[in-house]
């Protein structure tokens, strides 16, 4: 269940009156709701307090809802205008109680929201948990399943609902006490919203007490805009005079608990940052603390208020296609709008969380008017320079932050140059890699660090792309470079091919993959021992002609053309790629994903220095040379990270090459 979905925490205004009906209908939980129960109740028992957390944050989710369906339709809030959520706690029958007058559900939004769980998030929440328990209450409020908390401390629950648009008298009841199940009936309701009673376990019995309740509300839930009431505790009376008569004890009344204002509305210079960690937390239901934000208030033509983090955590489904794009919230003059808006963020920064509040939207702005908004497009590019901004002073200052966050979001931030050309030369600066300067994994460099080392009269960036980074730092492509001293960029992810067909150079420096094409690196200065190697493996080359020959002659089917190589010096062959081609290990992914790859054929390029290639001169058997060319081939294309189309066959060359060199 989505947070969207998860409307359980609407409640009825506090005054409102049920009148039962009789009887009920018994229904079943979905099995993944059952299951997601059990769990709970289990497994998050160290931390029991977030229930409260979880209901008034639904409670709020329903009233935003309702304020903005208001804004078309003002009846909606004819019958009270005071939106507001009410919490109490009854310490003699044990319970505690949460309601508000937001957009309420009716009988169909019971069974879809309470009943079933409609997104794949709650599977993978459930195998997400790990057991420890404080690290699974960080999980609650990410996959959006926090209704579910009330059986953490309460072995029953009553929820009753009225939806703000339905007449009265057409209200639902569903009760449940976690075992499989849940009653579902109808039931009289004067006023909309929703109630939620908990009826507490009898280990957890503190919760229904008053104070314990305000300090958990001000501990997570201070910011949300709207007033979290509860009954002040009775004032005894003083004592009376002599002659005077007793006076009553003054009358509980409702209390506002929270601070309920709007965080950027306020001066940034009034903000703690303890404030600014808790106001997330709450509105983006994390428990971390972010790593970094930026708070910043326009004014002049435009006048809107942005307030963006970067989490310290990337969330389950980041690289989901299916994913909401829900981290920034858009309001209208402190009206919460939408979630969900896509316009204010490219999606190559989905991970960044926050809301703008723009003063010259229409307050009925819907999500046809934001595609093609000047004010949007507007809010959207600063947002963006904002955030890149950020990056660049977090990576600057803070290094190891950087780190950290770059292991979390640096895909993402990969997919930059496909979609924002505007901005690809920024992003490019953020960019980290591995690379053969280190020769360790993690241990990554920035592109301005890669400049800064380039050789004299080198004036290309030299990459290298693969499904690992085992399989990037030893390609055979990689051993001229390694010789020469030439740092090489080592990458790894899944988007590395894809962005760097976006990204064609940096800094005026083109980027050059070290698997595809032709190389030329003679331009580039080495020593006097590089030199020698050049003119000795030049003379070999001239050797190899009639070797290559008889290569091409075997392999016309299966490759481009046979070649001496100026890449290897250790290894006896590898394939190269035209510079349009697709990786091998990214034509298997495609393939596998069903799609069609355009035919192609690579390259072999042999070392004829090599002492396998040197065997294979002398060869006369026909057949068997044949067989051990076809064998090079196998072994660069596997080195590739392509896959054999005969796998045994390679099995049954390898097999008689071990015999005929044991025999030999």
């Amino acid at each position: 269940m989505s947070d969207e979905q998860d409307t359980t925490g609407q409640s009825a205004d506090p005054s409102a009156t049920h009148a039962p009906s009789s009887g009920g209908e018994r229904m079943t939980f979905q099995a993944e709701v059952n299951q997601l129960l059990q769990l709970m109740i289990h497994s998050l028992y160290s931390n029991p307090e977030i229930f409260l957390r979880e209901l008034i944050s639904n409670g709020s989710d329903a009233l935003d809802k309702l304020r903005f369906e208001a804004v078309s339709n003002d009846n909606l809030l004819a019958d009270d205008t005071e939106l507001r959520i009410v919490v109490e706690a009854d310490e003699a029958a044990g319970t505690v109680t949460v309601r508000d007058n937001g957009i309420g559900m009716n009988r169909d939004d019971v069974i879809a929201n309470i009943g079933t769980i409609a997104k794949s998030g709650t599977k993978q929440f459930l195998e997400s948990l790990t057991g420890d328990q404080k690290t699974d209450a960080k999980l609650i409020g990410q996959f959006g399943v926090g209704f579910y908390s009330a059986f953490v401390v309460a072995d029953r629950v009553t929820l009753t609902t009225r939806k703000a648009s339905d007449p009265a008298a057409s209200g639902v009841v569903w009760e449940s006490d976690a075992e499989g199940g849940y009653t579902l009936s109808e039931q009289s309701v004067d006023a909309r919203g929703t109630e939620v009673v908990l009826h507490l376990k009898e280990d957890m019995k503190e919760f229904a007490g008053t104070w314990r309740l305000k300090s958990i509300i001000k501990k997570y839930s201070d910011h949300i805009t709207f007033p979290i009431m509860m009954w002040s505790e009775p004032t005894p009376p003083p004592p009376a005079e002599d002659g005077e008569e007793e006076q009553a004890a003054e009358a509980p009344v409702l209390e506002q608990v929270n601070a309920a204002s709007a965080l950027w509305t306020r001066p940034k210079s009034s903000i703690s940052d303890e404030e600014y960690t808790e106001f997330y937390k709450q509105v983006c239901q994390d428990y971390e603390d972010p790593l970094v934000w930026a708070h910043n208030r326009v004014e002049g033509t435009q006048e809107y208020t942005s307030l963006l983090y970067v989490p310290k955590k990337a969330p389950f489904d980041l690289f989901d296609a299916n994913r909401d794009a829900r981290g920034i919230k858009l309001f209208v003059q402190r009206v919460f709008i939408m979630d969900e808006a896509e316009k204010l963020m490219p999606r190559y920064l989905r991970f960044v969380r926050g809301l703008v509040d723009s003063n010259d939207l229409p307050l009925n702005v819907s999500r046809e008017i934001l595609q093609n908004n000047r004010i949007i497009e507007t809010i959207r590019s600063a947002s963006v320079k904002r955030v890149l901004g950020m990056l660049e002073k977090l990576a600057e200052k803070q290094p190891d932050d950087y780190k950290a966050f770059w292991t979390e979001f640096g895909a993402c931030l990969k997919e930059a140059p496909g979609e924002d050309f505007a901005n690809r030369e920024q992003v490019a600066k953020l960019y980290r890699f591995d690379s053969t300067h280190t020769d360790k994994e993690g241990e990554w460099v920035s592109l301005d660090e890669y400049i800064a080392r380039m050789k004299p009269g080198q004036d290309k960036i030299f990459y290298i792309t693969a499904d690992s980074y085992r399989a990037a730092a030893n390609s055979p492509h990689l051993e001229v470079f390694r010789d020469k001293g030439i740092e090489v960029l080592l990458m790894h992810d899944r988007v590395d091919e894809w962005g760097m067909s976006y990204l064609s150079e940096y800094e005026g420096k083109s980027f050059v993959s070290v698997a595809k094409g032709d190389l030329d690196l003679d331009a580039i200065e080495g020593d006097e021992s590089d030199k020698e190697a050049r003119e000795e493996r030049e003379a070999k080359v001239k050797e190899a002609g009639p070797l290559i020959e008889r290569m091409s002659e075997v392999l016309k089917e299966d490759t481009s053309e046979v070649r001496a190589s100026t890449r290897l010096t250790l290894s006896p062959a590898c394939v190269v790629l035209g510079e349009q081609d697709m990786a091998m290990h990214m034509q298997q992914l495609m393939k596998q994903a069903g799609h069609e790859m355009p035919s192609s054929k690579p390259a072999l390029e042999i070392n004829p220095s090599h002492p396998i290639l040197e065997l294979l001169d002398k060869e006369q058997d026909e057949d068997r040379f044949a067989d051990w060319s076809r064998l090079l081939l196998d072994q660069a294309l596997l080195a590739e990270g392509g896959q054999l189309e005969d796998g045994a066959g390679f099995v049954k060359r390898m097999n008689e090459m071990f015999v005929a060199l044991h025999a030999g």
